[in-house]
C-alpha cells in the first residue's frame, strides 16, 4: 500500500541504522539495492514527502541512505514544531545557516557517509541530493571522490544573503577543477518565486562553476498549493520544495519531469556509461 504524504510515516520499509563517523552518531534510514544515493532531508525533517522521494529513488534501482539530521523522523511538518526545529538548526554547531563562503561542519560527516556507502554498495560511486537547508551540501560533498552525481534542490543557505553560497572559495575552486577534470555536472532546481532560494544564488553558482552547473527554474504555477502541511503553507509560504511538498504527482507536470530528470541523472552516472551525463544534461537544457 502506498504511504500517504499527509499522515505520519512509520518508515517501516527502511532499515534504521545508527552510524558513527568522525566521532558523531546519526540514524540513517536505508532501503533498496544498487549504488548508493544519499537523500538529505529538507526542513523540518524526514517528512512523509521526503520519504516518498526516497522511495522513488529506491525503486529506480538504488540503495537509499537517508540520514536523520533534524526534526522528528516521519512526522508531518507542523508549523509550530517546524519553527522550533528550524530555530534550533540555525544555532546548531553543525550548520552555518547565516555564513556564506564557508561549509557547514556536518558536511564532513556526510562525506564520510558517502565513503562508507560506496564501500558497502559498490558501483562507480555515489549520488547525493540536498534540499532546502541541506541543499548546498551535495556540492560540498563533491570534495569526496566517491560522489559522482550531486543535485541541489532549492539550496537555501546562507539565509541572510540571497546571492551567497555556503562553501569556501577554496573548496568551490577544488570542486570546479574536479568537475572539469572528470567531466561531471551539478544539477540544481528551484521555483522562480522561491523566497528562500532566489535567482541571485543560482547566478553565483553559475559564476563559480561555469558550464558544469546545470540549472532548472520551474514556474511558480507548477507548484502544488493544495492541501499542504502547515509548515509549508504558513512558514515557507512560497513555491519551494521541488520534489517533495510542492510536487504535483501527475503525468505531464513540470515537477514530475524534474523528479524524473533527477532519477535519470543518477542512473546515467551510477548505472550507465560514464562520461555521458554532462553532455546529455546540457543538451536537454538547450
Amino acid at each position: 500500500m502506498t504511504q500517504s504524504p499527509h499522515t505520519p510515516d512509520p518508515l517501516d520499509d527502511f532499515t534504521r541504522r545508527e552510524i558513527t563517523l568522525d566521532g558523531a552518531t546519526k540514524a540513517v534510514y536505508m532501503a533498496g539495492t544498487g549504488p548508493a544515493v544519499i537523500v538529505m532531508t529538507e526542513m523540518p525533517g524526514i517528512s512523509p514527502h521526503v520519504a516518498r522521494f526516497a522511495r522513488w529513488v529506491r525503486d529506480a534501482g538504488f540503495t537509499v541512505c537517508m540520514p536523520s539530521m533534524f526534526g522528528r523522523d516521519g512526522a508531518v511538518p507542523d508549523a509550530e514544531e517546524g519553527r522550533a526545529v528550524f530555530q534550533r538548526a540555525c544555532v546548531s554547531a553543525e550548520f552555518r545557516a547565516f555564513a556564506g563562503n564557508v561549509s557547514s561542519p556536518v558536511t564532513q560527516w556526510l562525506r564520510a557517509l558517502a565513503r562508507l556507502a560506496h564501500a558497502e554498495c559498490g558501483g562507480p560511486g555515489v549520488g547525493a541530493i540536498g534540499m532546502c537547508f541541506t541543499g548546498n551540501f551535495a556540492l560540498t560533498m563533491m570534495l569526496e571522490p566517491a560522489v559522482l552525481a550531486p543535485v541541489l534542490s532549492q539550496p537555501s543557505l546562507p539565509l541572510d544573503n540571497p546571492g551567497g553560497i555556503e562553501i569556501s572559495p577554496e573548496e568551490i575552486a577544488q570542486v570546479r577543477q574536479r568537475l572539469e577534470r572528470e567531466d561531471l555536472t551539478v544539477m540544481a532546481y528551484r521555483f522562480e518565486g522561491d523566497r528562500f532560494c532566489r535567482a541571485q544564488r543560482f547566478a553565483a553558482y553559475a559564476d563559480a562553476l561555469g558550464e558544469c552547473f546545470v540549472a532548472r527554474v520551474l514556474p511558480d504555477s507548477a507548484a502544488n498549493t493544495r492541501d499542504l502541511p502547515s509548515f509549508f503553507s504558513q512558514v515557507v509560504a512560497s513555491p519551494h520544495s521541488v520534489v517533495t511538498a510542492h510536487l504535483i504527482d501527475e503525468a505531464g507536470q513540470p515537477t514530475v519531469a524534474a523528479r524524473d530528470e533527477i532519477l535519470s541523472f543518477f542512473a546515467r552516472r551510477l548505472l550507465g556509461a560514464p562520461g555521458q551525463a554532462r553532455a546529455e544534461a546540457l543538451s536537454a537544457g538547450s
